[in-house]
């Protein structure tokens, strides 16, 4: 890890923050201009595959500087406290679609088990039992990742660290070297499969709806990122923040 990775991994969320704000008023324009459902499509198949590519490249960046995108420095102290391995938890789309909805969703999901033919805001039961289960199946990888990075912490009280603890000249062991070489190694496959979780998530959402729900989802998506990423660093800056 060095000063330039750490800049060529700030430098790649900064681009993809700039990247998000054109998107977003290409959508908004596309949905105002009332473009065909094919455009639409083509539109949400678009910002697929720039979410592809800045995973790619984020996976890159961790294998050199997997601490930098696990934490994201180059966010607020504020936005950092509701991150998960890097970004947000994939789990929160789908909240955010139930939100957009406006649906009590025990409620409706009651309704749905009960035999009862629902929609809500053009979300048909049908939709909401696919929605439903990807919910299910992203939060058990959640967990799944979450154990994984707990354990990879424990490890930081287990051999070789100990040493540490005893003498500070174990800070430059190779035993000591090699052992951190290791955990930057575990820190950088799970930061990319958490960021495969996401890009696994907006996929599958993407498919279950429509196009025209699909653009009002990214739009949303996108302006809460885009908001929430201003409001913290507007909140840090009295505190001594960029």
């Amino acid at each position: 890890m060095s000063f330039k990775d750490q800049e060529r991994s700030r430098c790649c969320f900064l681009e993809w923050m700039q990247l998000q704000d054109a998107n977003l008023e290409e959508l908004v324009g596309a949905k105002a201009a009332a473009a065909t459902e094919n455009d639409l499509r083509l539109l949400v198949a678009k910002n697929v595959q720039l979410y592809e590519n800045y995973s790619a490249q984020r996976t890159a960046l961790a294998k050199k500087d997997a601490s930098s995108i696990f934490c994201a420095r180059w966010c607020s102290s504020f936005e950092s406290t509701f991150l998960w391995i890097g970004g947000c938890r994939p789990s929160m789309a789908v909240r955010l679609l139930y939100t957009l909805s406006g649906m009590e969703l025990e409620f409706h999901l009651n309704e749905f088990l009960r035999g009862l033919t629902i929609e809500v805001n053009g979300l048909t039961a049908h939709q909401m039992a696919l929605v439903n289960d990807l919910h299910l199946r992203i939060m058990r990888e959640e967990d799944t990742l979450s154990s994984r990075v707990a354990s990879l912490q424990e490890d930081i009280a287990d051999r070789p660290f100990v040493p540490m603890s005893r003498n500070r000249e174990a800070l430059d062991s190779d035993e000591l070297k090699s052992a951190m070489a290791v955990y930057e190694e575990s820190l950088a496959r799970i930061t990319e499969q958490a960021d495969g979780l996401r890009l696994e998530m907006l996929r599958e959402l993407v498919k279950i709806l429509s196009p025209v729900q699909a653009v009002d989802y990214l739009v949303a998506a996108k302006q809460l990122q885009l908001s929430l990423h201003e409001w913290c660093s507007r909140r840090d800056r009295p505190l001594g923040g960029e």
